[in-house]
């Protein structure tokens, strides 16, 4: 099953143009330079997944035009990569539906603290509503965001779950999570199909890279030229892409650190390119 994948956010944690820096990267006049936090949209099975909720996750949606989401996956748990969850109150008042969000457990217990209005006891009206679902590296099946509870407005109470049906048959998709390491954290990238969407690693195991075989593209991140103690350098990136072998590979997550758009893409191998925002791949 084939996949479409759109580059919401290519930058790095504080993003491109970076707060109060006038270097030539952050200055440039070229859009493909201009990068919010890393963020994909991926079409898959007849299913619409967003891949991380960074602090430019509004921005994101209302550029993209993205009206439904039925699902978010969560590679870490990062603010750079979590901060905009708070913003998925718009999601539950037109859908009428919690978003569903697939993450690892010790994500989920990290949103718990810093969400924690969103699992109070007595919550105030209007906090996000969301369906968590803990996943480790096993495969495991994302479903058409129709829940049995429906999410109705009461002004000055906040939402009502009401009961309802469902269709007997949910359009679904299965998903394969990738193990990798950001520095010493654990985190996951994940592959749709034909599409393998791997970010904030400097360490991926061996036995990850049976999951990668046969893709028509590959996304890895890549922060700068040089070591980086949590991040694929560029000359660390091109490697890893090589022994995936896809047709096509992709960098994000890059920083200001790296050349300019055009200029990266002289001193890449020809079937690896920097990945921009809003670049479509399918």
């Amino acid at each position: 099953m084939k996949a479409r994948l759109t580059f919401l956010g290519t930058g790095t944690s504080q993003g491109v143009p970076m707060i109060g820096c006038d270097c030539s990267i952050c200055k440039s006049c070229d859009s493909r330079d201009k990068r919010y936090r890393s963020s994909a949209f991926v079409e898959y099975g007849g299913l619409d997944i967003l891949v991380d909720a960074g602090p430019d996750f509004r921005s994101q949606m209302l550029r993209a035009g993205i009206r439904h989401l039925d699902a978010i996956l969560l590679t870490h748990n990062h603010k750079d990569h979590t901060g905009g969850l708070d913003d998925v109150r718009a999601f539950n008042y037109i859908e009428r539906a919690p978003i569903r969000i697939f993450c690892e457990k010790y994500v989920e217990d990290s949103l718990r603290r810093e969400y924690s209005y969103a699992f109070a006891e007595k919550r105030y009206p209007g906090v996000p509503e969301w369906q968590i679902t803990n996943i480790t590296e096993e495969k495991f099946t994302v479903e058409e965001n129709i829940p049995r509870i429906r999410l109705v407005w009461k002004e000055g109470t906040g939402y009502e779950k009401v009961q309802c049906d469902r269709p007997e048959h949910l359009k679904s998709a299965e998903v394969i999570p990738v193990r990798g390491k950001h520095f010493n954290l654990p985190v996951l990238g994940y592959r749709f199909g034909n599409i393998a969407y791997l970010t904030d690693m400097n360490f991926i195991p061996e036995e990850e890279f049976g999951k990668l075989e046969g893709l028509d593209h590959f996304v890895i991140n890549c922060v700068r030229k040089g070591k980086h103690i949590s991040h694929f350098s560029l000359e660390e990136a091109i490697a890893v892409a090589r022994k995936v072998g896809a047709k096509h590979s992709w960098l994000t997550h890059l920083s200001h650190q790296l050349p300019k758009y055009e200029e990266l893409c002289r001193e890449l191998p020809d079937n690896i390119r920097p990945a921009y925002d809003g670049l479509v791949i399918e």
